[in-house]
């Protein structure tokens, strides 16, 4: 009977390690929302739990999910690959801008492992203001299969309405769930239009982070295990003034 109860703890507890919920940590950007040519721009890589400012050290990132891919997107559509180095509690990067317009800086990671049945894809974009607008400020420069966007991140400012665009597969994710994150760590979940649009009215200046999730219902192999589904993760900092 022991042995039994026992089994059945470890399959519960197997269980809730595989779920989404707990992969609610994400991967994410922070970087200057604008920046100047020919100056180094620095970028940072977190993972952890923002609402809860929890963020875990680099060297306890689990799985390879330190290999994640870092680009740039220039506004003439150049694409520089960067290096990231491992600090204390993030990865750092640095690019020079060399041109006006906006700047995407694209990251992604498909762990490894699967965990349970499921596939675990990260995803995340910022963007940099050089100069002006006239160049590169559309969503779609972020190649990733799940993306958020704003086009005036630049200027977002306290009980001004901010407005985001979230994608999928390059094309407009309608009436989907968003969520966004206040820097006290307070959240608000919102539903995109049939454009794909949300928007929301910050009520307090500091840095807020909107997550847009998706589990796909898709049977495979990944590194000669199998999986029922991919939990797909894309994040987007808005540094309110």
């Amino acid at each position: 009977m022991k042995s039994n109860t026992l089994k059945t703890i470890t399959f519960l507890l197997l269980m809730l390690v595989a779920s989404p919920q707990l992969f609610a940590h994400a991967l994410w950007i922070e970087t200057k929302a604008t920046g100047t040519k020919g100056k180094a721009q620095e970028i940072s890589v977190y993972f952890g739990e923002f609402s809860e400012n929890d963020i875990t050290k680099a060297d306890k990132w689990f799985s390879d999910l330190k290999d994640f891919s870092l680009i740039v997107v220039s506004p003439s559509k150049k694409e520089t690959r960067l290096t990231a180095k491992a600090l204390d509690n993030k990865y750092q990067a640095f690019f020079t801008p060399d041109e006006d317009g906006v700047y995407t800086i694209v990251m992604h990671h498909t762990v490894g492992e699967v965990y349970g049945t499921m596939k675990l894809d990260y995803n995340s974009s910022a963007t940099v203001v050089v100069g002006n607008k006239t160049a590169g400020n559309y969503a779609t420069a972020n190649k990733n299969q799940i993306g958020v966007f704003s086009e005036n991140a630049d200027v977002a400012k306290k009980n001004d309405k901010i407005s985001g665009f979230a994608l999928y597969d390059g094309a407009s994710a309608k009436a989907t769930k968003i969520k966004v994150i206040a820097p006290n760590g307070w959240e608000k979940e919102l539903w995109t239009d049939d454009k794909g649009l949300f928007s929301f009215t910050p009520i307090w200046s500091g840095n807020y982070m909107v997550e847009y999730a998706h589990t796909e219902k898709s049977a495979g192999e990944h590194n000669g295990k199998k999986y029922d589904e991919i939990w797909k993760m894309a994040t987007y900092q808005i540094t309110v003034k």
